[in-house]
């Protein structure tokens, strides 16, 4: 009944609306469903570019693991920092020599007691060709005179000898790469103490994952491929010091440990 209802009233609406005739037999002819169309799913539609990505780098992970191994094996031939220079500049399985203007090796005494690390050269060590002789290097050589420390019996590096484009942070497949020149760099050298400068050199070097305000102020310990352990000692790095004035007082008191470390060990000697 409420069917019938409703059909006289919409009859009578299309009557007062000026409607005379129908388009079809049925003037109230059911709607058909429209055609259901199968949509992929985002994962299926993009499955060909995820297969292509997912090629892309595994071909690039590969090529990092064959240049690491490169490296190593490589390393094992050289029994001077001249001779390990020379391999370094001659190296190409790292991208960043491609857009550096120079190979920045390590510097300074190659028998120091004590060697320092930073992360990368900046773009005046790309420049020159020398680790730490911008901005940061002459924070350093103050803070190392200020210590009583010269900068002629210490051997100065980085965990990189080319300058990322821009400065960014290195990757890790590229700090991978070239982590066997440092260690071996520290081997040749075979220093009584090593100081990291950032984060990103302190993890690099002990393979850890931790902030440097964690870091600083504690011993650690480094072991090279030989077995010997090393004590290592971690603080903030120049270029952020500038940045941060206000942390040098700790970068201070880390710089005074480290001068007591190696004055306690020349009086037990």
């Amino acid at each position: 009944m409420i069917e019938e209802m409703n059909i006289k009233q919409v009859l009578e609406w299309y009557i007062l609306a000026g409607v005379e005739e129908t388009a079809g037999d049925e003037p109230f002819a059911k709607i058909e469903a429209a055609p259901v169309v199968h949509i992929a799913a985002p994962s299926q539609r993009k499955a060909p570019e995820a297969a292509a990505s997912r090629q892309a780098t595994t071909a690039l992970s590969q090529a990092t693991q064959n240049a690491c191994q490169d490296a190593r094996e490589r390393c094992k031939s050289v029994t001077t920092l001249a001779e390990l220079k020379t391999l370094v500049e001659n190296f190409d399985g790292c991208a960043l020599k491609l857009t550096a203007t120079n190979t920045v090796f390590g510097d300074g005494d190659e028998h120091a007691r004590i060697v320092f690390v930073g992360e990368a050269p900046g773009a005046d060590e790309d420049r020159i060709g020398k680790p730490f002789v911008g901005r940061s290097g002459q924070l350093l050589d103050k803070m190392l005179t200020a210590a009583g420390l010269n900068r002629a019996s210490c051997f100065i590096t980085n965990i990189l000898p080319w300058r990322p484009p821009g400065n960014r942070t290195p990757t890790d497949g590229e700090i991978a790469v070239c982590l066997p020149f440092l260690k071996r760099q520290i081997e040749l050298v075979s220093p009584d103490y090593i100081f990291v400068m950032g984060a990103s050199a302190a993890n690099a070097l002990l393979d850890i994952q931790d902030s440097i305000s964690r870091l600083r102020g504690h011993w650690l310990e480094y072991t090279d491929d030989k077995g010997r352990k090393i004590p290592v000692l971690a603080s903030f790095h120049p270029a952020y010091l500038l940045r941060n004035p206000g942390q040098k007082a700790k970068s201070w008191v880390d710089f005074l440990r480290l001068k007591q470390k190696m004055s306690e060990q020349i009086s037990t000697e």
